[in-house]
């Protein structure tokens, strides 16, 4: 990734939004030396996506033939956007066909380095505990997980480096953080103990290892990798450090998960329990290898990174309640 172009999609969402900083903040430091372009291809490009690209290019995924020679001149591709709605076949248009779609104009293309971002929900439910890539077989139960399992096979077949990270957070989190929030008001309790495992990234971590595979990391192509942070962390970790940084309120008490499952439904919030046992229950994927492969430094671990995220997190908290 020395000359050419860099093509991104997903600029305007939580990860992509970082990648683009990350990309950005590298072509900045004095000994960067030659750097590609920045090529942003989307549907709606803010102004500030716009003041951080080289170029933004109109292109949408559910419409192939609005993705024709985007990726012409470049040398890398990141793709990262994604449909998450509940819609199967919206999810399938833009995480199947247009993946399908976007991986012909990079063979087309020429490019031979592309990074795709999925996502370890693939497996489905669980509980897992530190499994290695397709140790046990992907069930995922979602529209949006089925679909994103489906576009890997694209990838694959074109050479990318697939990741699948666990829960991703920090500033633009819309869904971890606040699900966790939620669920403590309507189960005021350490859940099972605290005792869970999870998969879980900083944001700004994540871009780095993102950015780190697309400038020349040698790993395999199609080739599926983990990419949560090395070491899991536990619910009551984690649930304590928001307290500490009064992002939820402190818990207290174990309770058995037979009987948090029983106080969420007396909560009648009509919160999915399905979402509940993912943030409470073991979901560690092994993560240690891609790391290591891309010779990229973990960070030193989502925990630690939450305090740059804290006031960022209550505020978003407060305009939701209200």
């Amino acid at each position: 990734m020395n000359s050419g172009r860099v093509v991104l999609t997903g600029a305007t969402g939580f990860i992509g939004s970082a990648v683009l900083r990350e990309l950005a903040r590298r072509r900045a430091e004095p000994d960067a030396g030659p750097f590609p372009r920045i090529r942003v291809v989307g549907r709606r490009l803010s102004p500030h996506v716009a003041a951080l690209a080289d170029e933004c290019l109109p292109g949408d995924l559910t419409d192939p033939a609005t993705l024709r020679g985007v990726c012409e001149g470049a040398d890398v591709l990141l793709h990262l956007a994604c449909s998450l709605d509940t819609d199967e076949s919206l999810c399938a248009a833009v995480n199947v066909q247009g993946t399908a779609a976007l991986m012909r104009e990079a063979e087309r293309a020429g490019i031979r380095r592309i990074v795709h971002l999925s996502t370890a929900a693939v497996y489905g439910p669980g509980p897992h505990r530190g499994i290695s890539v397709n140790e046990v077989e992907p069930d995922p139960v979602s529209p949006a997980s089925r679909t994103r399992l489906a576009g890997e096979a694209h990838a694959v077949a074109s050479g990318a480096t697939v990741l699948r990270p666990g829960l991703v957070v920090g500033r633009g989190d819309r869904w971890v953080v606040p699900a966790y929030a939620a669920y403590v008001q309507a189960v005021p309790a350490l859940w099972d103990g605290g005792r869970g495992l999870h998969s879980v990234v900083a944001v700004e971590d994540l871009a780095r290892l993102i950015v780190r595979i697309g400038r020349g990391a040698r790993l395999p192509e199609g080739s599926i990798w983990h990419a949560g942070h090395p070491d899991p962390v536990s619910t009551a970790d984690l649930l304590d450090v928001l307290a500490r940084h009064r992002v939820v309120p402190a818990v207290s008490g174990d309770m058995p998960w037979s009987e948090c499952v029983r106080a969420l439904r007396a909560a009648g919030s009509g919160m999915s329990e399905r979402n509940f046992s993912l943030l409470a229950r073991d979901h560690w994927y092994d993560s240690r290898e891609v790391w290591r492969a891309a010779d990229c430094i973990p960070g030193p671990g989502p925990l630690e990174r939450i305090s740059a995220a804290a006031s960022w997190y209550r505020g978003r908290l407060v305009r939701h309640r209200h």
